[in-house]
C-alpha cells in the first residue's frame, strides 16, 4: 500500500495540469464539429450517467477518497498492528499531495461548474471568464406583475445571474437579467412586502424582490451574496458586464424600482414542465433538481460532496411495496445510482437526494429490520437496509455530510478541525 501511494505522487505534476487538460478539451469541442458531435453522443449513451467533464475529475477526486480511507484505517489500527506504521506513513504520502493538489481540485471543480452552467443556460456563452468563481445556484421567487414567480439564480464572484425555465427541446434555462455584484446591496425585506423568507437586491440597474422557499435558504442566500459582494469590492477586474451583450434589451431602471418583469404565456408553459421532459440535460443535474425541490446548492456543498461518496450493496424498499430488492448503490453527486449488481455498465435507475431527509424508520413505518434508514422528501419515501452495523453507520455518515449543506462558515471550521486531525 505505501508501495503504491509512492508511485502515484509521480502523478502528482500531471494532476495540477489537468484544468488546462479540460480547457483543451472545451475549445477543442467549439472548433471540431466532429468531436462535438461524439462529445455529445458519448453522454447520450446509459453508460454516462454523469456528464462527461465531471468523470475527468474522478483522478483527483480518487487521491482525496484514498486520504479518507486511510485516516479511517489509521484510527481502527491499534499502535501496535503490523500495518500501522505502513498505513500511517502512507497517510501522510497522500496528505502531502493532496495538500499540493488543493488549488488544482479547486481550480477543476470551478472550471467544470461553468462548463456545466454554459451548456445549461441559453445566452451565456461567454461564463468561462478569468477570474470568475461559481458560489452558488439555486431556486428563488422573484417579485413579477403577475406575483411572485419561480427563478433559478446563478451567483458568480462578479455577478448574480436570473433565468426561467427555457422552452427548447433541451429544457436549457434562459437568461432574464443580470446584476453586477458591484455596489450592490441586500437586505431582509419580509415586512416591507408581507412576503415570508423575502429580501431585495439592490444593484445599479435595477431592484428585485426576492422569496426564499425557507427561512434557512433565505439566510444562506443572504450569506453567500453578501460575502461575494465584499469579494467584489477587493477586485478591480469589471468582468461581470461580459454578459451585457447577450442578454435582451432592457431598459435600466432607477435603483430604487422594483423589476416587475412580464411573463409571457410560452414560460408560464415551459415552467409547469416535468422532470420526465429531460432530453440530453439530465433530470439529476443539481440545476435542474433544485428548480424542482425549490432549493439551492454551493460551490462548498459540491467540495463537501466530493469528500463524501460511497458505493456498496443496500436493500431498498418503497414505501407501500412488502419486498426488499438488493442492488449496488452508487453515492456521488448528491445522487443515488442503482446498480443490479457491480458489474453493470449502467445504472437502472437514479435518486437525486437534494433535498431530501435522512432518519431512521418510526414505529408507524412498521419496519421490524436491523440496520434500516430513511430517505424522505415530502411524500416520497425510501427505506434501504445495510447488511452490517458498520456499512449502515457508514451510508448514514456519507449522506447526511453530503445533504445537510451546512452554512461557508461552518464548514470553514470543519475543515480546519480535520486538517489539525492529520496533522
Amino acid at each position: 500500500m505505501l508501495r503504491n501511494v509512492q508511485i502515484l505522487k509521480e502523478f502528482t505534476n500531471y494532476l495540477q495540469k489537468h484544468d488546462e487538460v479540460l480547457m483543451e478539451l472545451e475549445k477543442a469541442t467549439k472548433r471540431i464539429k466532429k468531436l462535438e458531435i461524439v462529445y455529445k453522443e458519448f453522454e447520450l449513451q446509459r453508460v454516462c450517467y454523469l456528464p462527461l467533464n465531471t468523470f475527468l475529475l474522478k483522478p483527483i477526486h480518487r487521491i482525496i477518497y484514498y486520504k479518507l480511507i486511510l485516516g479511517r484505517l489509521c484510527k481502527h489500527y491499534p499502535a501496535d498492528h503490523r500495518d500501522y506504521t505502513d498505513c500511517k506513513n502512507a497517510l501522510k504520502e497522500i496528505a502531502d499531495m493532496t495538500s499540493q493538489l488543493q488549488n488544482s481540485l479547486i481550480r477543476l471543480e470551478n472550471f467544470q461548474k461553468l462548463i456545466e452552467l454554459q451548456h445549461d443556460l441559453l445566452g451565456a456563452d461567454n461564463l468561462i471568464a478569468p477570474g470568475r468563481e461559481f458560489i452558488r445556484e439555486g431556486c428563488l421567487y422573484k417579485l413579477t406583475k403577475k406575483g411572485l414567480q419561480q427563478r433559478m439564480f446563478f451567483l458568480f464572484s462578479d455577478t448574480l445571474l436570473y433565468t426561467s425555465k427555457g422552452v427548447t427541446g433541451t429544457n436549457q434555462f434562459k437568461i432574464r437579467g443580470h446584476l453586477p455584484l458591484h455596489g450592490m446591496l441586500v437586505e431582509e425585506s419580509e415586512n416591507e412586502w408581507s412576503v415570508p423568507h423575502c429580501f431585495t437586491i439592490y444593484s445599479a440597474q435595477k431592484t428585485v424582490v426576492v422569496a426564499a422557499s425557507t427561512r434557512l435558504q433565505m439566510e444562506k442566500w443572504l450569506e453567500d451574496l453578501n460575502m461575494a459582494i465584499e469579494m467584489a469590492k477587493k477586485t478591480v477586474e469589471k468582468s461581470g458586464m461580459f454578459l451585457e451583450n447577450s442578454l435582451s434589451n432592457r431598459s435600466n431602471r432607477s435603483s430604487d424600482e422594483v423589476s416587475l418583469e412580464q411573463e409571457s404565456e410560452e414560460d408560464i408553459h415551459s415552467s409547469r414542465s416535468s422532470l420526465d421532459r429531460q432530453s440530453h440535460h439530465r433530470a439529476n443535474t443539481t440545476i435542474h433538481v433544485c428548480w424542482y425541490r425549490n432549493t439551492s446548492v454551493s460551490m462548498t456543498d459540491h467540495s463537501v460532496a466530493v469528500e463524501n461518496q460511497l458505493s456498496g450493496y443496500l436493500l431498498r424498499k418503497f414505501k407501500n411495496s412488502n419486498g426488499w430488492q438488493k442492488l449496488w448503490v452508487v453515492f456521488t453527486n448528491f445522487c443515488l445510482f442503482f446498480y443490479k449488481t457491480h458489474q453493470d455498465d449502467y445504472p437502472l435507475a437514479s435518486l437525486p437526494l437534494i433535498g431530501y431527509i435522512i432518519n431512521m424508520p418510526t414505529e408507524e413505518d412498521g419496519i421490524q429490520k436491523d440496520y434500516v434508514f430513511k430517505l424522505q422528501f415530502k411524500s416520497h419515501v425510501y427505506f434501504f437496509r445495510a447488511e452490517s452495523k458498520y456499512t449502515f453507520e457508514r451510508w448514514v455518515e456519507v449522506i447526511k455530510r453530503a445533504t445537510s449543506s451546512p452554512g461557508r462558515s461552518n464548514i470553514l471550521t470543519t475543515k480546519d478541525e480535520k486538517e489539525r486531525n492529520i496533522n
